[in-house]
């Protein structure tokens, strides 16, 4: 339904030329919900808007329902007026001088060939009636709150029943709860009407509840793209790993290999964990174990098993429901999820058992990379 092959977006500037996108391409499935995640600055949204038709990219081909609609080597730029995409823009960009009904119906309005009057409203209304807005049709749109203003955006891009609807992090404006409520609300409307979405997002919660498939954006570039699942448990790098959940990283040795497994040790003599490897790193490599914060179960009695870490506490962060702590690891910090009613005093001993089945392991890389 959508597909990106290529993409390049690069701008002059008196420091010369800065490289926005450098050779992304990804497809969308009719009916998806793919999300591009990153940082500030990574390109995603520069993606986003060379396939919404406001930016001509540089390089590459991008495809729309099998019509190309751009592609710089043959010449070829469609506006976005004849995209046949509709856009939610993260400031919802609601025309202040409109009523809710006119803000929706004016992508038909300036339409050709225009509906009749009546076809507009009936269209518009049944666009509120999706988003529970009908009853504020007459309202005028300086009397919205966010989450209003929020449902009055999305039914004004799906009014046209367009083929690719894009979403430019359109819950970023709203307090942390509403943020949550819309969330679940977005992707309920989005299987409703069954609309392939392209979703620009840097919340990992968001991208990881919504979505059929994410893309982890880095530099212009996607690091890793894939299931939400697949994605975060199976990074295929640090960045990835630390951007999706705020991954632990210790540093160890691989004091010997057998098969597909070795034993690492951990950096100051902390422990020793029986973690599966790669092919390419051997005996005395220095490597990463990465994992997630849910992944380490934490005691405050040494036990019998293996794969146990030896920590100290740091601190502990009372958070309703659970406690966030934060402990020692020779000079690295590692965060886990305990139980509310634990209570411990910073310093105290306390052991880091680890499911190697869940860890990841990666070469180190040298210092000055660091």
């Amino acid at each position: 339904m959508l597909k990106v092959e290529e993409l390049e977006r690069s701008y002059p500037t008196p420091d010369g030329i800065v490289h926005a996108v450098r050779g992304v391409s990804f497809e969308v499935e009719q009916g998806s919900f793919f999300t591009l995640l990153g940082p500030s600055g990574c390109g995603k949204t520069t993606t986003l808007r060379c396939v919404a038709g406001l930016e001509q990219p540089t390089h590459g081909r991008i495809t729309i329902d099998n019509a190309v609609v751009a592609d710089p080597a043959n010449g070829i730029f469609i506006p976005a007026f004849k995209r046949d995409v509709g856009m939610v823009f993260q400031s919802y960009a609601i025309w202040p001088h409109m009523n809710v009904l006119d803000n929706v119906a004016y992508p038909l309005v300036v339409r050709k060939p225009r509906p009749s009057k009546q076809e507009i409203r009936d269209r518009a209304m049944e666009a509120l009636r999706l988003v529970g807005m009908e009853s504020l049709a007459a309202r005028s749109a300086t009397k919205l709150s966010g989450g209003q203003q929020q449902r009055v955006a999305f039914a004004r891009a799906i009014v046209r029943h367009p083929k690719l609807l894009l979403l430019d992090e359109p819950l970023s404006n709203l307090d942390a709860k509403l943020r949550e409520q819309m969330r679940y609300e977005l992707q309920e409307l989005v299987a409703r009407v069954a609309i392939t979405t392209l979703y620009v997002t840097h919340d990992q919660a968001e991208a990881l509840a919504m979505s059929d498939a994410v893309a982890v954006m880095s530099d212009g570039l996607i690091a890793q793209c894939g299931p939400p699942r697949a994605v975060y448990d199976k990074p295929v790098n640090e960045f990835v790993a630390g951007f999706l959940g705020g991954a632990n990283s210790l540093g160890a040795t691989i004091a010997d290999r057998d098969g597909g497994r070795g034993s690492a040790v951990i950096d100051g003599n902390a422990g020793t964990v029986n973690v599966p490897l790669a092919d390419h790193i051997r005996s005395g490599d220095r490597v990463e174990i990465v994992f997630r914060p849910e992944d380490a179960q934490v005691t405050f009695v040494p036990g019998a098993a293996g794969d146990q870490v030896r920590a100290s506490v740091l601190r502990l962060s009372f958070q309703g429901g659970l406690t966030e702590s934060h402990l020692k690891v020779g000079d690295t910090v590692v965060r886990s999820m305990l139980h509310p009613s634990v209570v411990a005093e910073p310093g105290a001993e306390a052991w880091i058992q680890l499911n190697p089945a869940r860890c990841v392991i990666f070469a180190a890389r040298p210092r000055d990379q660091q």
